[in-house]
């Protein structure tokens, strides 16, 4: 996996990604992680890592002003979990939920990029298989209508009459 992004922070509190060498806010940060980026947040002059914290603050501004995903139950739900003896279980628990949804995510997104990549395939493979049962459709119409081949004719069969007189 690729290395994370660091951003230093500053006790200015402010921002600074390292690689792109430039200032950022929170959303800055949420675009690079809805963009698949992993970021790594130190604290600029002891080098502790701040990027629970960070992370934390997008999420707490993101239930803020957005549309929220955390219900007042989960977050109640969640507060009741700190210091019982089944946190590191509930832990697991969601991080292994959420892992599941981003897989099926994953694979459903790839699913219709295949589909829009060549969105007329099933609809070329439908006209070819039409055109298939059209053809062998005709061939049995015009075997059941083809002219009947003429049969030679006959000898004729000699009369009684004619047989008596070869003797």
């Amino acid at each position: 996996m690729s290395e994370a992004r660091v951003i230093k922070k500053y006790t200015n509190r402010r921002l600074y990604d390292a690689t792109a060498s430039r200032h950022v806010t929170l959303e800055d940060l949420r675009k690079l992680i809805v963009g698949g980026e992993k970021i790594k947040v130190v604290d600029d002059k002891s080098g502790e890592d701040l990027t629970r914290q960070i992370l934390l603050q997008i999420i707490a501004e993101q239930e803020q002003f957005g549309t929220p995903v955390l219900s007042t139950e989960l977050l109640e739900a969640i507060v009741r979990f700190y210091g019982n003896p089944v946190q590191e279980v509930f832990t697991r628990y969601i991080e292994q939920s959420l892992g599941g949804i981003m897989q099926q995510q994953r694979v459903m997104q790839d699913e219709m990029a295949r589909a829009l990549h060549t969105p007329m395939a099933p609809l070329a493979e439908l006209a070819r298989q039409n055109m298939q049962l059209w053809a062998q459709m005709q061939a049995s119409m015009m075997s059941s209508v083809k002219p009947p081949q003429p049969v030679p004719p006959a000898e004729p069969k000699p009369s009684p009459s004619t047989r008596s007189r070869k003797r």
